[in-house]
């Protein structure tokens, strides 16, 4: 679903993903200019055999435009600056001799030498940076190499995260028994907002099947994705299908054979995506990682929305009595005496735990029909930084 696109200033586009290919307007660079503080010669003034002695005339300093060379002669020349017409190499001044207006060199320079020649790193009309990269810091460089003042980049998705559950309060509010902090909210924004989207967590939503809907219903507004937690399975106090249902959203799909998250829904009404996720703070962690982060970027015509797994080594031996579900085991990552990656499962895997997601650097991939993996048995991961999480 394209979301359209928004100028944004050069210096303020980071993370933000291209919208259109930057096109370099003229060569990179636009002359060529010497890579050493040295001398700018023509090798014609060299004969066979050395040393060779030239009358030094002419400077050449950057943000100048050097007279030509005179034959037979060097001229002076600064990193940065322009080659004079006529020079075809430049001696690096530690190589050179210089005795008043002369100088004397030791060999015969190459051809080229600690030159770079003009639109040697892009020509005119070379994409720079093509449609769909998300930019990085080299990228805001190089879209001020091209000129850019501004780059038209995807306008950022919307996301309204819907957290519900008579149990939750939020963080720093009176502790009345039988309540808990709400954490889910938080750590979804961050992760949204990490994948390139604006988000904003509306009020904790009752278990109650009205104030559930008109919650929805209103937070389906003025939105791009809703991004609801807890309330989504079959419980008597959850809500959130049917008020997704009586909002009519449309339903792609509920469950999802993976653990932890089997718990997930996702429809849509008209333009606006509806992603329920489960309660428990790994599993809506784990899921919004696996499923709203790639939605996010893809939104946003991100080239690379999916983040591919990475091969490791396992460092335990796992078992587990069924198979059918494509588990994600949070893992910590070391490196082994061979260099090789090291995923070692952190021992509480509960949905509910805080802490291990915190203390994780990956996600371990199990396969749906395996049920276990010995010790140093090769294995795939999903890098929790690069999942935003």
């Amino acid at each position: 679903m394209a979301l359209g696109s928004e100028r944004v200033a050069v210096d303020a586009v980071c993370g933000r993903v291209v919208a259109d290919d930057v096109v370099s307007p003229f060569d990179i660079p636009a002359f060529d200019y010497s890579t050493m503080d040295g001398y700018a010669v023509a090798l014609a003034s060299f004969d066979a055999s050395g040393p060779f002695t030239l009358p030094v005339l002419g400077e050449s300093r950057s943000g100048e435009i050097p007279a030509d060379l005179v034959p037979g002669c060097a001229s002076r020349i600064f990193t940065g600056a322009a080659m004079p017409k006529g020079a075809d190499a430049v001696v690096m001044q530690e190589s050179v001799i210089r005795a008043g207006d002369r100088a004397t060199f030791d060999a015969r320079p190459r051809a080229g030498q600690y030159i770079r020649r003009r639109g040697e790193d892009l020509s005119r009309g070379a994409v720079a940076i093509a449609r769909g990269t998300r930019m990085r810091p080299a990228h805001a460089g190089l879209a001020a190499a091209c000129d850019r003042a501004w780059v038209d980049v995807a306008r950022r998705p919307i996301v309204t995260i819907l957290t519900t559950g008579d149990e939750l309060r939020a963080p720093g509010t009176s502790a009345v028994p039988g309540t808990i902090p709400e954490t889910n909210g938080i750590a979804l924004r961050a992760m949204a907002e990490r994948a390139g989207a604006t988000a904003r967590i509306a009020p904790i939503v009752r278990d109650d099947r009205a104030v559930t809907e008109r919650a929805v219903m209103s937070a389906l507004d003025g939105c791009d994705v809703l991004v609801t937690v807890g309330g989504v399975s079959v419980g008597d106090h959850d809500w959130v299908r049917p008020a997704l249902e009586a909002a009519s959203v449309t339903l792609d799909f509920w469950r999802v054979a993976m653990k932890p998250g089997k718990p997930v829904a996702l429809g849509r009404r008209g333009r606006t995506v509806a992603l329920g996720l489960p309660g428990n703070p790994s599993s809506a962690m784990i899921t919004f990682a696996l499923l709203g982060v790639p939605l996010l970027r893809a939104m946003q015509g991100d080239r690379a929305p999916v983040v591919p797994t990475r091969g490791a080594r396992l460092g335990s031996a796992f078992s587990r009595a069924e198979a059918g579900r494509t588990e994600f085991l949070r893992a910590t990552l070391t490196r082994g005496d061979d260099g090789v990656v090291v995923a070692t499962p952190i021992v509480n895997q509960a949905s509910g735990a805080t802490s291990s997601m915190a203390e994780a650097d990956a996600l371990l991939c199990v396969p749906a029909a395996t049920t276990q993996l010995a010790r140093g048995a090769p294995c795939d991961v999903l890098l929790l930084e690069e999942l935003g999480a």
